[in-house]
């Protein structure tokens, strides 16, 4: 059996290869470290994610195959376009991001899951690297109440999708649509997605080789994103009627569909 590397949380952050990932459990590559904004910043940059619960140490992962969603490869179903016309709703960006990792957290959302590891140590981590501009959320509401939602890590031209809730139907798959948008609009070159999903795959996600992803998120985190990004909110093709043209956000402003 092959020993799991440790890594010492006193030393600067350091990971090993990612191709040194194990095969069971697939993609685990490492145990230790720390959930500071360095250590979650350079694991991300080198295609590394943190998963684990509260019984376990930090784990850090790298599967082969790595699912990603391609921007401009999402596949947005007849119905569910239907359902983005509708005028009762309206999105923002990053103007409930506590309130989008709580809900992803809620296992009352997920009733055949057991537990949730998004663990109090792991919303900390998250909520100081949206403190610092690193971690993002989009938020679908319908009146006052959150309806859906996701969060994840942005580091240049990638984003490393986290998790995403749904307290009505299609919650999650509206943020996913209009996230694209704004992937589209920004320049963004992937979203990852982690870990195979057949939701994500109906939705277009596509599995790429660890070797294939880690080249893309090279590039990608080494570029900028424009200045408007996660300021300005880019209206998708199947919502645009009257004067819906796209919009600065000006906080706490959000965009009614």
């Amino acid at each position: 059996m092959t020993a799991l590397p440790w890594l010492d949380p006193r030393r600067a952050p350091h990971f090993p290869n990612p191709g040194e990932a194990l095969e069971e459990p697939p993609g685990l590559l490492a145990a230790g470290g720390r959930l500071s904004p360095e250590w979650l910043l350079k694991a991300y940059s080198a295609g590394i994610f943190p998963w684990f619960d509260e019984r376990s140490p930090i784990l850090w992962w790298s599967p082969d195959p790595r699912m990603v969603l391609l921007p401009g490869e999402l596949h947005i179903s007849r119905r569910l376009a239907r359902r983005l016309r509708r005028p009762d709703y309206r999105i923002s960006l990053d103007q409930a991001f506590d309130q989008v990792i709580a809900a992803c957290a809620d296992t009352r959302l997920r009733p055949d899951q057991d537990g949730t590891w998004i663990t109090a140590e792991m919303r900390d981590a998250y909520q100081t690297l949206h403190q610092l501009g690193h971690a993002h959320s989009i938020e679908v509401w319908q009146g006052d109440e959150l309806i859906g939602g996701l969060y994840g890590v942005g580091i240049g031209r990638a984003f490393f999708g986290e998790s995403m809730f749904s307290r009505q139907r299609d919650g999650s798959k509206i943020a996913m649509a209009w996230l694209d948008t704004q992937f589209q609009a920004w320049g963004m070159a992937l979203m990852d997605c982690q870990i195979d999903n057949p939701h994500l795959r109906r939705m277009g996600a596509k599995n790429l080789p660890r070797e294939d992803f880690l080249a893309r998120i090279a590039c990608a985190t080494a570029s900028t994103l424009p200045e408007q990004a996660w300021h300005r909110l880019h209206v998708p093709d199947c919502c645009r009627s009257g004067d819906n043209s796209d919009r600065q956000l000006d906080k706490p402003e959000t965009w009614q569909a």
